[in-house]
C-alpha cells in the first residue's frame, strides 16, 4: 500500500447513493487534488459507480471500503480496482486478500490486532476509528514496538486534525468523508467539493519515506 500512495497523503472516503454522481463526484476531488479515492461498498450504486470512475476518470485512484468477506475482495478486482480498504478484519479475510492481484489496507484498532496481521505479512494499516480508539497520541506510542509499521487514520478526522496525523512519522496518510460530505453530494454542489478538496490538500504535509 505504501508504494502505491506514494505522494498521496488524503484518502477521500466517498459512499455513492445515486452511480450518476460518481463520475462529476470523483472529476471534482481529483480538481481538488485529491487523487485517492475509497469508494464504500455500502450501497447498491456503487458497484456501477466504482465502474463509471475508474471509465471515465483515469486519473483517480480507486479503491473499494468496507471490504468485509472474501467475495467482495473478488469483486474489488473484477471491477479494476487499485486496492481495497476493511473496517477490521479476520483470518479468513487476510488470507483471502493475500490470493489477491491488488493489496488490501487492513483495519486495527488495538495492539493485538496489529501483531495478529503482521503475522500475516501485513505492515500497512487502516487505524479505525481512530478518534474514539486514542488518535494521534496512540498511533504515536505506537512507534517504538512496530517500527515498520504505518498507518491511516480514518474516523474522526478531519480538516482541523489532520495535520497532526500527518506529522507522525508512521502515517502513511489520512481519510475521510470531510472532504464529500454527503448532503453536498445529494445536492451536487462540485463546485463546494472541489474547494474543500483543495483546502485539504493545500494543508498536507508532504510525501513520507518508505
Amino acid at each position: 500500500m505504501r508504494e502505491l500512495l506514494a505522494g498521496q497523503r488524503l484518502i477521500a472516503v466517498v459512499t455513492i447513493e445515486d452511480s450518476r454522481d460518481a463520475v462529476p463526484l470523483a472529476e471534482a476531488l481529483v480538481a481538488g487534488g485529491i487523487t485517492a479515492i475509497e469508494v464504500t461498498l455500502r450501497t447498491e450504486a456503487a458497484v456501477a459507480g466504482i465502474g463509471d470512475i475508474i471509465r471515465h476518470v483515469p486519473e483517480a485512484l480507486i479503491g473499494t471500503g468496507t471490504v468485509c468477506t472474501a467475495q467482495q475482495i473478488d469483486l474489488s478486482v473484477d471491477l479494476g480496482c487499485r486496492y481495497m480498504v476493511s473496517p477490521g478484519f479476520t483470518d479468513d479475510l487476510l488470507n483471502a486478500a493475500q490470493q489477491a492481484s491488488i493489496p488490501l489496507l487492513p483495519g486495527v484498532s488495538t495492539v493485538s490486532e496489529v501483531m495478529r496481521a503482521m503475522q500475516f505479512g501485513y505492515r500497512d494499516f487502516k487505524f479505525f476509528p481512530a478518534g474514539a480508539c486514542g488518535g494521534v497520541a496512540f498511533i504515536k506510542a505506537l512507534q517504538g514496538p512496530f517500527k515498520s509499521a504505518k498507518f491511516c487514520p480514518t474516523g474522526g478526522v478531519d480538516v482541523d486534525n489532520m495535520g497532526d496525523y500527518l506529522a507522525l512519522g508512521n502515517v502513511l496518510a489520512v481519510g475521510g468523508s470531510w472532504v464529500a460530505p454527503r448532503a453536498l453530494v445529494r445536492a451536487k454542489r462540485w463546485s463546494e467539493i472541489e474547494r474543500l478538496a483543495r483546502h485539504a490538500t493545500s494543508l498536507n504535509t508532504g510525501d513520507i519515506g518508505g
